[in-house]
């Protein structure tokens, strides 16, 4: 590699060719007949494709026809990876300029692209998502770089591919596959990648430019399309698909509330065979769900996610944590923990747990796609530690003992003399108050709260909780903690169930009350699920664990201010028999085949059954923003996306809240209560809102 490019990228070792610096966002060279064409735009890590990544391709592109190289070669000079897709924050100024001609013009390029008169060869390392799938796509062949990965997104902003993907992915693999990649969001890692046909070759980076070599020499080939994709040519076939796909797609994505990856199939049952018109189809559609209020709430709920990420960047000083507790959190926490880089030690009295908080880490890096070397790296970081020795090196001691006070404080006075000087001692606690806790605290200045969901390897959230006393380079801290292990923080103050449990509690035992008054579970449940929730209150309640639900009602009762409803006999019943949900097997629903999955008629159900569960959820948020629990509305709405699914294309309980109309809400709130008692009286706050 020539000299200029070590000297632009430091001390990597991207294979990019005799590549110059140049001008605008593509680094550009040649030599022995091959053009390489760098992406490498603006100050970032990470590339997306933005108008003036385009108009610079389209650039090259005129150069290229009129000057044809024996091969072109396209890559990304970031470390992070090929592009992360499309610039969203140009969306808004996209639709307002005339969406359909914008995607016009970028279609016109990857058709050149596609076009040109020698091979084109795309090189992928990190991920190729979105946009940068569909310039991969573009390119003739594709090598993936080991670890690399593919994805359409798109229908997680409420969109479906712009650039050609709709057309180009089921021309080039099993059309089904593809259609299933596009309307699930999913990624196709390295070795599906090549399975599928997506990636023609996968090798290591040292060897990327031999591939290249190999490509142009013609010494590589691939499979034909197989029977099965060759038959979806018919119309005949593509409806029988379409049927099915639409089907699956319901169930998780309601045309009503998402209406993209329906549009998807409708235009792949039309145009499947017609790449013209698909190519036409997909700029309109797109376009028209550009301006939709589910893609403007789910781009919304993308900036949400931005902003708690930034929220969680800095340095955290900690590099060693240590876990007291392998009970399912702890164990979690630790195996978190230690796959993110953290060295981790895991304490517990009893063996048993360690054991299984061991096998568990070694499901998570299977789920999350680490190869064995990565695996038995974060296996050797994260020691069992039945003494817990760790608890004087750590930086960082993460209490998940269950919730009695009397353990913690038993914890916490061991700690007493152990803890070494500048380390946080933090509780995974989900209902105690720091307020009670932080007396036998070893330092209640360096004492916070650091509330995981579950499960963690899967929920993003993580509340920060701060007393009066927490100074505050221990919440700066344990925030970056947050964004150093991938996770969302949200800083909250010491307030009974802090913010998602003392918006949550309101639904489920509004849902509990429900039942008690003879309304079946199922229809509750759809009710909820109908409003976009990912699964209804009885279900959640199940999945929480009733003895987890009981406990923080009867926490919060005795705390709030408000009246809250009165909890259930029935759960009580449930508690004491040991039928306390999913990990039971049995809870108000049978586990023992899996998650129920309720879909009942709502026909004869009451006008107000939607708004009693749902608007005591909004009303305990707006006491959190009157009461500052939560710094402001956004935190609130990102808070309670990514740790309860709030229906995700409502942008959030406060966003909702204010486009239904916070008046509206209060009069319905004063109703409600009226009807069904005081527990369901509007806060103050909504008069602020």
């Amino acid at each position: 590699m020539a000299g200029a490019v070590l000297e632009h990228l430091g001390e990597t070792k991207l294979e990019l060719g005799p590549v110059n610096r140049g001008e605008g966002p593509w680094l550009r060279d040649e030599a022995d007949g091959i053009v390489w064409l760098a992406l490498d735009r603006g100050d970032g890590s990470v590339n997306t494709v933005s108008r003036d990544v385009i108009k610079g391709l389209q650039s090259h592109i005129e150069t290229l026809e009129s000057d044809t190289p024996g091969a072109v070669v396209i890559r990304s000079a970031k470390m992070a990876g090929f592009a992360a897709g499309a610039d969203i924050t140009g969306f808004d100024d996209m639709a307002s300029d005339g969406a359909a001609e914008l995607l016009k013009q970028g279609h016109d390029v990857l058709d050149r692209l596609e076009a040109l008169g020698c091979p084109t060869i795309c090189v992928v390392h990190g991920a190729a998502l979105g946009a940068g799938f569909e310039l991969a796509l573009a390119c003739d062949w594709r090598i993936a770089v080991d670890g690399a990965s593919f994805g359409f997104p798109e229908v997680h902003l409420g969109l479906h591919p712009g650039l050609g993907g709709t057309f180009r992915l089921p021309a080039l693999i099993d059309p089904v596959e593809a259609m299933t990649l596009m309307l699930t969001g999913e990624t196709a890692h390295t070795d599906k990648a090549r399975k599928l046909g997506i990636a023609d070759l996968v090798t290591q980076e040292r060897h990327v430019a031999a591939a290249v070599d190999a490509i142009v020499a013609g010494d590589v080939e691939r499979d034909a399309p197989g029977l099965k994709a060759r038959a979806m040519g018919f119309d005949q076939a593509r409806r029988l698909a379409a049927r099915q796909m639409r089907k699956e797609t319901e169930k998780k994505a309601p045309k009503q509330h998402y209406p993209a990856p329906h549009r998807l199939i409708d235009m792949w049952e039309e145009h499947g065979d017609d790449r013209v018109a698909m190519q036409r189809a997909e700029i309109e559609s797109f376009a028209t769900l550009l301006d939709s209020d589910t893609s403007n709430n789910l781009r919304r709920v993308f900036f949400l996610r931005q902003d708690m990420k930034d929220k969680g960047r800095g340095e955290d000083g900690i590099d060693h944590v240590h876990v007291i507790g392998a009970g399912a959190m702890g164990g979690e926490i630790a195996a978190w923990a230690s796959i993110k880089g953290k060295t981790v030690t895991l304490g517990d009295i009893d063996l048993d747990p360690l054991g299984e908080a061991v096998k568990k880490a070694r499901a998570v890096c299977k789920e999350k796609h680490l190869s064995a070397i990565e695996t038995r790296n974060a296996l050797d970081r994260m020691m069992p530690d039945p003494r817990g020795y760790g608890a004087a090196q750590a930086d960082l001691l993460i209490e998940a003992v269950p919730e009695t006070p009397d353990l913690k404080e038993k914890v916490y006075n061991r700690l007493k003399g152990q803890m070494k000087q500048g380390a946080i001692l933090a509780s995974n606690t989900s209902s105690l108050r720091l307020s009670k806790l932080k007396g036998d605290a070893p330092d209640p200045s360096r004492f916070a709260g650091l509330h995981f969901f579950n499960p963690v390897s899967k929920m993003d959230l993580v509340e920060v909780v701060r007393h009066d006393g927490t100074a505050d380079d221990v919440t700066r801290r344990l925030a970056a903690f947050c964004g150093e292990i991938g996770k969302l923080p949200v800083q909250v103050t010491d307030y009974p169930g802090f913010l998602v449990n003392r918006a949550l509690m309101p639904y489920l035992m509004e849902a509990m009350v429900m039942m008690d008054e003879g309304v079946d579970k199922e229809v509750i449940d759809t009710a909820a699920i109908r409003f976009g929730m990912p699964m209804g209150p009885v279900t959640l309640a199940d999945q929480v664990g009733l003895d987890i639900c009981l406990h923080v009602a009867e926490s919060l009762k005795g705390a709030l201010d408000k009246p809250m409803a009165d909890i259930s006999d029935r759960l009580r019943e449930k508690v004491e028999v040991g039928d306390v949900g999913k990990k039971a097997g049995h809870g108000f629903y049978d586990w023992s085949e899996g998650t129920p999955h309720p879909d009942s008629d709502l026909d004869d159900a009451a006008d107000d059954l939607t708004d009693r569960l749902i608007l005591p959820m909004l009303n305990a948020c707006v006491e959190c923003l009157r009461k500052d629990v939560v710094k402001d509305a956004d935190a609130i709405d990102g808070a309670m996306i990514f740790a309860t699914g709030f229906a995700p294309f409502r942008g959030g309980p406060i966003h909702y809240a204010r486009a239904r109309g916070a008046k509206e809400i209060r009069k319905r709130l004063e109703e409600l209560t009226g009807k069904h008692g005081e527990r369901l009286a509007p806060d103050l706050g909504w008069q602020d809102l």
